[in-house]
């Protein structure tokens, strides 16, 4: 392992992050388990980031990918292609968008690249309100827009970002109103930025913030916002690259969590939809959608054999009812991890919806972070099988669980107990 890793070092960005002190090489997955080069089974809590959604080496995925290799992997958008259009159907119907179209690309990065593109020049305006601690990839404008410093690498940017309260809910100035006062606090906040600005393109937001911790506001905020936005003829864009497909178990999307005025303008989407296949894309009315002007194609977004895989793990997960699994063994899991919560002085919070779940380390009697400890659970936790995340926007002092949807009731209980575990020898 360890010339791998000299290697790793010798060709790669240093900024490219790397987990462990040792770090760890995954040859193969199964269910919830993956094992890594020395032959060590670990029961994974994070999914590749939140994107293995359904399970490792799924057969029916497996078998989609292989038949559809078998006759062609890729033709680019320029040609017709059946896989693709089979997909878009059923996004198109499942988004809750009216008259929806759908553009597939290769990461959640470039979804929300797109969405910027299409936001910006439907509305003639190169103003983003993004929210604070947010984060949506790695490309020039999506940096550009993203709220957590830690992933913010220069303030160099196409586009004007605006910040806007309201992502998390146990922190800054709002944190100790009620949640309808916050809510109320977040709108005037938004009410009074925008009488400081030229009209904004677009919000974009995470209904629960992913590397920022799984932070989250109360419900309905964004629909509170969207009163407010809706009077400034502003475009939603809901990222939903972490929090779509069933993970939060109450709803399908993160957004509809705040869906009293209905759908966003335009959706992102992104990591579980491919399993682990490299798959991104953008939902939007179709007058949002069509408004370029110039020819645009994807070389890679919408390639055969990722639609493949998309169409069988969508399939799987509609089937087999995974937003249910998410809720019933979530809800389990969240609790599990409260009550070792509250015999642990460093745990600030436990928080989270469905598979979706933060636990946020603080130094013992204050409010400050202890990314030291987080970093020491994550080593503790592999020691004895677990993988699993860790994120959070005052510093990575948050660790992060996000497992298959697939997980059962035992899994749940096992990780949980590892997890306890772990933080019990760290403390």
């Amino acid at each position: 392992m360890s010339d791998l890793y000299d290697r790793h070092r010798s060709v790669l960005p240093d900024w490219l992050a790397l987990y462990y002190e040792d770090p760890l090489e995954i040859t193969h997955g199964e269910g919830r388990h993956v094992w890594d080069a020395d032959g060590n089974k670990y029961l994974d809590f994070f999914g590749g980031i939140l994107t293995t959604m359904t399970a490792h080496a799924l057969p029916e995925v497996t078998k989609a990918v292989s038949e559809q290799a078998g006759r062609i992997n890729h033709s680019s958008t320029l040609y017709l292609n059946r896989p693709m259009v089979d997909l878009a159907e059923r996004v198109a119907h499942i988004s809750g968008i009216p008259d929806a179209r759908v553009f597939f690309t290769t990461s959640g990065t470039e979804a929300n690249d797109t969405a910027l593109l299409l936001a910006t020049t439907h509305r003639r305006s190169n103003t983003i309100l993004a929210m604070r601690n947010s984060y949506h990839g790695r490309s020039f404008s999506a940096v550009g827009i993203t709220g957590n410093r830690g992933w913010s690498p220069t303030s160099l940017s196409p586009l004007q970002t605006l910040y806007v309260h309201g992502g998390v809910r146990g922190r800054g100035p709002f944190a100790d109103l009620g949640d309808a006062e916050f809510v109320d606090a977040c709108v005037e906040d938004l009410k009074d930025l925008l009488g400081h600005t030229r009209a904004p393109a677009a919000l974009i937001a995470e209904a629960i913030q992913g590397v920022g911790g799984f932070t989250s506001p109360p419900d309905g905020l964004y629909a509170a916002f969207r009163e407010v936005l809706n009077a400034h003829g502003i475009l939603w864009i809901a990222d939903e690259v972490q929090t779509g497909w069933g993970r939060t178990g109450e709803h399908f999307w993160g957004w509809q969590a705040h869906a009293q005025n209905g759908p966003p303008d335009i959706v992102t989407f992104a990591k579980g939809i491919g399993n682990g296949m490299s798959i991104g894309g953008v939902i939007a009315r179709s007058e949002i959608m069509n408004c370029l002007d110039a020819n645009s194609i994807s070389t890679f977004g919408g390639t055969q054999v990722t639609m493949a895989a998309g169409l069988a793990n969508l399939g799987y997960l509609l089937e087999h009812d995974l937003q249910g699994n998410a809720r019933r063994v979530g809800g389990l899991l969240i609790e599990r991890l409260r009550g070792v919560a509250a015999q642990d002085p460093g745990v600030r919070e436990v928080r989270g919806r469905g598979l979706m779940i933060g636990v946020e380390l603080t130094r013992p009697g204050t409010d400050l972070a202890d990314p030291d400890r987080a970093s020491a659970v994550l080593e503790a936790a592999r020691a004895d099988g677990l993988l699993i995340g860790k994120g959070g926007g005052h510093s990575t002092s948050v660790l992060r669980v996000a497992p298959p949807l697939s997980l059962t009731v035992a899994e749940a209980e096992e990780g949980a107990a590892i997890l306890e575990s772990a933080l019990r020898t760290t403390q």
